[in-house]
């Protein structure tokens, strides 16, 4: 758990970014109704998290500094014992400072009211800029307000500014409590990914491996996925977002699982490919081994300093000799890369950042160059390979197999650790695991 201490911390970071003359607004994440009787479970905007801990909707959080009363302001819903008998517990305005640190609170209804004092005197307003228009008028209405006021001296925010450019850059670099949100995540993925290797046999239904996946997840403590899973078998492996997961699974195929459990807003990602019938064809062997020898040389090239676009492109030369090595491609090497002659195969990028969110905050160049990695981060290494029957001149017995292979990697200071590393991805491991899940659970 990250405790009240780090959040606290980070706001005041922010603070002294921002500077005295300006403020900060940020909206929580409204409530998502699925009808009039019942609501999607509620999930909490990832920024506003990290700054605030704070969980509910109808919430607006104030940074202000230097303010004589607080500078930490958070409008929120009031105590409602009627509304609680439906909806649970509430913080209220007591629970806002005493459990989350505020030092002021006011209901939620009067936001109209409050902000144009808040934003008296401020030069800038920093916000989620465009997240939600409705609000971003708010504001706007507000510093109206106070323009009005011009003529007693009001001062008012002259600048609009996003906020992300800061906060997107400290979300960038994990915590060690958020390292061990990012952990534990990893070790639950691995649960449900293992337990889906051992009931998969053909006949099964793509969506029910994805409920071993969610079975062990929530089992495990993690409510819920960190994104949509991908549950791909046969020609549905070459299909890089797949999520209708409703295809009957069959002997001589292989299933591709995208899947990450999330545990305390934290993300993992992994992906790992099996054959249904547990046992991999000379074909399935031949890909499944290129991929992981190139997701190998990845992982050894994160480290402090490697840039980012070094990677990528140490992935795609990896992918295209292998592709050449086997004859799906023939020339030279360098001019293959250049034509990009491996792109029917690999289309996508090797890796993301990760962490609140599944593709993580955070610019991938700064000041028009590729960034480098710093300990902290935590990235995704993930090449794949996906030989689609419809690609021309592919010989048969190469259609349909796709392959990816995913890890979380955390850059250390002498180099790295894989997050995800309890998730096999050998093929002896692979296959033992699966022969294992066979003897007990027999067809």
């Amino acid at each position: 758990m990250i405790n009240m201490t780090e959040f606290a911390q980070r706001r005041a970071k922010i603070m002294q970014q921002i500077g005295k003359n300006s403020i900060a607004i940020l909206q929580a994440a409204p409530m998502l109704h699925r009808n009039h009787y019942h609501e999607h479970v509620y999930r909490q905007n990832s920024d506003f998290h990290y700054l605030t801990g704070f969980n509910e909707p109808d919430a607006v959080m104030v940074l202000a500094p230097g303010r004589t009363d607080g500078e930490y302001i958070l409008l929120n819903r009031p105590l409602d014992p009627a509304q609680q008998t439906w909806d649970g517990y509430r913080a209220g305005q007591v629970g806002a400072c005493t459990i989350f640190g505020a030092n002021q609170s006011f209901p939620i209804a009067e936001l109209s009211k409050r902000l144009p004092e808040l934003c008296e005197g401020r030069e800038a307003i920093y916000f989620l800029n465009g997240n939600d228009l409705n609000f971003d008028r708010q504001l706007l209405t507000a510093v109206e307000i106070l323009r009005g006021k011009i003529r007693n001296g009001i001062e008012f925010p002259q600048r609009f500014l996003d906020i992300r450019p800061f906060l997107h850059e400290m979300r960038l670099i994990k915590s060690p409590a958020e390292i061990d949100m990012m952990r534990r995540a990893g070790e639950i993925t691995a649960e449900g990914h293992i337990r889906a290797m051992q009931a998969c046999r053909p006949g099964l239904y793509e969506y029910q491996l994805e409920a071993e996946l969610t079975y062990a997840f929530i089992h495990n403590g993690a409510r819920a996925h960190a994104y949509t899973p991908i549950i791909g078998s046969g020609e549905n492996s070459c299909t890089l977002h797949y999520i209708f997961n409703t295809k009957k699974m069959a002997a001589g195929e292989l299933v591709l699982i995208d899947a990450g459990a999330e545990y305390e807003y934290y993300a993992a990602d992994v992906t790992r490919t099996f054959p249904v019938n547990g046992k991999f064809s000379a074909e399935q062997r031949t890909i499944y081994e290129l991929v992981l020898s190139a997701q190998q040389a990845g992982i050894h090239a994160i480290k402090p300093d490697a840039v980012w676009a070094d990677i990528e492109n140490l992935i795609t030369r990896e992918i295209t000799q292998g592709l050449k090595d086997i004859g799906l491609l023939t020339g030279d090497i360098d001019n293959l890369i250049e034509s990009r002659a491996y792109f029917p195969f690999y289309m996508h990028r090797c890796g993301h950042l990760l962490g609140l969110d599944t593709h993580d905050a955070g610019p991938y160049r700064v000041d028009g160059k590729w960034r480098t990695l710093a300990p902290g981060m935590v990235r995704t290494m993930e090449p794949g390979i996906y030989i689609s029957a419809t690609i021309p001149g592919v010989p048969k017995r190469w259609h349909n197999i796709g392959v990816r292979i995913e890890d979380d990697v955390l850059v250390t200071a002498n180099g790295n650790e894989v997050l995800s590393a309890k998730t096999p991805k050998a093929i002896a491991d692979i296959e033992a695991v699966m022969a294992d899940g066979h003897k007990t659970c027999p067809a």
